[in-house]
């Protein structure tokens, strides 16, 4: 089989004509957007003009000193109060400008930001596992927050830069046309300095953070495979592994910030050559009588003030990347987001399962080949087998969380991809030995499986799944739980995610070794839970125990990838087979040889 490009099946990166349309996109979703940017727009002019008049008026102040009238102190005093109310006028109005351009950013981030949540929180599991979980959860972290700072650091300081360079232009010509060589010359040599940056930094940040997602990854991998990296002594392969990646982060990062230093130093030169050329020009019209040495000195001021404006452009130009490769990198996620899947007209729901010649491959080999499966209505079936055998895979693919190769995986004779979320829904749910509390009240997580069930409900399916526990709540269902709040042990989040079950009432449910803390405290009621979940219930169980196997109405046994036997436990037993070799390992194991007789369903072990 051809194993697809690693790089290929992760999220993409959005081009800039994809970045402009997303964003105007999310412009006209703000309410008022347009007449707030005008606002900005003319709340910065007036600040930028006012904040001219400053240089402005200190010459003035020069030209009265020197000229020593009568009545200078009045001017003095004059001149003085247009200074301080110039720079009130300057600041006033440049802060509420900024204020309305950081209030239309953040919002316009916001929506970016819950699109690209909404978008992945949609997509099939295949596709985000696929991506990479690590890839993902280092746009929708890092590559968020990094936005967000470069947004809020630099929009308002970007366009104050910006009009203040434009209102200095005009009113340096306007005092003399002489003051146009020093654009003319000074010009060429930040544009050359930006080009050069821009032509080198876009690809070096970009590639920073794909380096910063490919270290999450590897990190996420380490933490969540804990217990098998510690089982195999992994440990130093998986630091090594860490290790690297975070070496290629600061490799890839000191050469992207290498692009900024560089550009320091051109800017450095730069202004060199601006303030060399204000004093000679200043010179020539001092000296020909065509300028005061007033208007000169405000001249001066205004170039050498003109440093701020420039020196924060090219400064944050180093954020400004790093935040343009973090949007490309929110955007690419939303480029493709889930299509609504619509009704498929499925019948009324019955619990019947087929499986027609079903296979799959992760990428390399088959990891499920040929399975043909079919459970009845009510009917309770058991998958065992060695690990790696493809038992989970079975139960993914049953449950829709992949997509087969080949073959039709069938719910009540329609294709699991085909069936719309509510209809599968009211047909379907999984359980696996991973379960997440959600952070907030009791209530709040059940309701997720049936929002309008009422408070008689929720305690009916608490008691139903043998959650005793919940009665030692002090605020009952409004008891904070999860992060913040009370903290429930493994069996109990087990039990609470069964009694989610209960509430969403599907007529097939799929646990994928939901009842593994069954071992530990409590491992009767969990039992008991289970069985309650799929009494009457069409039920496919992964099964950690192979004492939930006995009870089951047949049992699948697989074996790289395919079933290789299947019938009652009774029969399976008796027939001599690698069931009944997995049965005396597990009997032998738990030290109970008595265990190896058949266990009726219905039975709740020991």
């Amino acid at each position: 089989m051809t194993v697809p490009d690693k790089q290929s099946l992760r999220f993409p990166l959005a081009d800039a004509a994809q970045v402009r349309a997303q964003l105007w996109r999310q412009l006209r979703r703000c309410p008022g957007a347009g007449r707030q940017s005008l606002g900005a727009l003319l709340l910065l002019v007036i600040g930028s003009a006012a904040n001219i008049t400053v240089p402005l008026q200190l010459g003035r102040l020069v030209d009265i000193v020197i000229a020593d009238a009568p009545g200078t102190t009045a001017r003095l005093w004059t001149a003085g109060a247009w200074l301080v109310v110039a720079a009130v006028v300057a600041a006033s109005f440049s802060a509420a400008g900024f204020y309305l351009v950081s209030r239309v950013s953040e919002r316009v981030i916001a929506n970016l930001r819950e699109e690209m949540i909404g978008t992945a929180l949609g997509l099939p599991v295949h596709r985000v596992e696929d991506a990479g979980s690590g890839d993902l959860v280092s746009r929708s972290t890092d590559d968020v927050a990094l936005l967000s700072s470069a947004v809020t650091e630099t929009v308002p300081l970007i366009t104050n830069s910006a009009f203040t360079l434009a209102a200095t232009a005009v009113a340096l010509v306007a005092l003399d046309w002489q003051f146009l060589l020093i654009p003319l010359v000074t010009i060429p040599i930040y544009v050359v300095s930006a080009r050069s940056y821009l032509r080198n930094a876009p690809g070096r940040y970009a590639r920073e953070r794909a380096a910063v997602g490919e270290r999450a990854r590897r990190v996420l991998e380490a933490i969540h495979g804990r217990e098998t990296v510690r089982a195999y002594r992994w440990e130093e392969r998986m630091h090594d592994s860490v290790q690297a990646a975070s070496r290629d982060v600061v490799d890839k990062g000191f050469l992207a910030r290498l692009t900024m230093i560089t550009l320091q130093i051109t800017m450095t030169f730069a202004d060199f050559v601006l303030v060399v050329l204000g004093l000679a020009v200043g010179f020539v019209t001092v000296s020909s009588g065509d300028l005061s040495i007033g208007a000169v000195t405000a001249a001066m001021l205004m170039l050498i003030r003109l440093h701020g404006p420039v020196a924060s452009i090219m400064r944050v130009l180093d954020s400004i990347q790093s935040g343009y490769a973090s949007l490309a990198r929110i955007v690419g996620v939303t480029l493709d987001p889930p299509r609504a899947v619509p009704d498929a007209g499925a019948p009324a729901p019955r619990g019947q399962v087929d499986m027609r010649g079903v296979s799959f491959s992760y990428g390399g080999g088959w990891a499920v080949r040929d399975i043909d499966l079919g459970i009845r209505p009510g009917e309770t079936v058991a998958v065992v087998g060695a690990s790696g055998a493809g038992k989970t895979t079975v139960a993914a693919l049953l449950a829709g969380l992949r997509v087969p190769d080949e073959g039709q995986v069938l719910l009540d004779a329609v294709p699991v991809t085909e069936l719309s979320d509510a209809e599968r829904a009211d047909r379907l749910a999984m359980v696996s030995q991973d379960v997440h509390v959600f952070s907030g009240t009791l209530r709040e997580d059940l309701s997720l499986a049936r929002p309008g069930a009422t408070d008689e409900e929720m305690i009916s399916a608490l008691a139903a799944v043998h959650a005793d526990w919940f009665e030692d709540f002090p605020e009952g269902l409004d008891t904070q739980v999860g992060g913040g709040g009370l903290q429930l042990e493994p069996v109990e989040a087990q039990q609470l995610a069964l009694a989610r079950i209960v509430l969403l009432n599907p007529r097939v449910v799929v646990m994928d070794e939901a009842t593994a803390e069954a071992g530990s405290a409590g491992a009767g009621d969990l039992e008991a839970a289970a069985e309650h979940v799929t009494h009457g219930r069409s039920a496919l169980i992964v099964a950690h125990r192979l004492d939930q196997a006995a009870r089951a109405d047949r049992v699948l046994v697989m074996d790289e990838g395919r079933i290789v036997e299947s019938g009652p436990h009774e029969e399976l037993v008796a027939r001599g087979g690698l069931y009944t070799e997995l049965w005396d390992a597990w009997s032998i194991g738990r030290g109970d040889e008595a265990s190896s007789e058949p266990t009726s369903k219905g039975s709740t072990s020991t």
